[in-house]
């Protein structure tokens, strides 16, 4: 795979709309569980292994089209979450490796998809710029149904928004684990600040 790919209008408007409006008004959409790096944003994650993507398609539907769409056949851990930046959101240079709260020693994912849901009119700011060591290697205008790809060990980086305005994204970290890592992760895991990651974990 090159540093990246992308697809548009991959889903129905109908599909985007109600997309929308499912992640908006899920119970675990609050301000975001990831690291400092994701500055005034909201969201909430799912972590899942590929023997557990029926039940995460269960218990959101909604995402069902997404995940036959972007999930690669290689991969045998996901890290899905909802994204949303506003007016004075950014996200910080970072190599994803979200699923490191489970197994210490994993690797980046393979790859790391993106689903662009809302993306304003004239949008001011909010490209990803994505970065391989020092140099840059790509720096991607978000547009509304573009299904995005990028090798997940890209140092990567969303610019600040300036403006008001709801950027809405879908991102699934990708990863190819061993399997004594993969011994590590939860089967399906919902992590979110609303209500605790503890008692929605599911293990062997």
């Amino acid at each position: 795979m090159p540093y990246f790919q992308s697809r548009s209008d991959v889903f129905p408007d109908s599909y985007l709309h109600d997309l929308r409006s499912a992640i908006l008004a899920c119970p675990y959409f609050a301000v975001n569980n990831l690291n400092r790096d994701f500055v005034n944003t909201k969201g909430f994650s799912i972590v899942f292994q590929r023997s557990h993507l029926a039940q995460v398609e269960a218990q959101f539907p909604y995402f069902a089209p997404y995940l036959t769409q972007a999930l690669d056949a290689s991969c045998n851990a996901f890290y899905l979450n909802p994204l949303l930046l506003k007016q004075g959101s950014r996200v910080d240079p970072h190599i994803d490796r979200s699923l490191r709260s489970y197994c210490k020693t994993i690797a980046p994912p393979l790859r790391v998809s993106v689903l662009y849901v809302q993306v304003p009119p004239n949008l001011v700011g909010g490209e990803l710029v994505l970065r391989h060591r020092k140099q840059q290697v790509g720096a991607i205008v978000p547009q509304t149904n573009m299904l995005l790809w990028f090798q997940g060990d890209l140092t990567h980086s969303i610019n600040g928004l300036p403006a008001v305005g709801d950027r809405l994204s879908l991102v699934c970290e990708q990863y190819s684990l061993e399997a004594d890592e993969l011994e590590e992760i939860p089967m399906f895991a919902i992590e979110s600040r609303a209500i605790k990651a503890s008692s929605t974990k599911s293990r062997r």
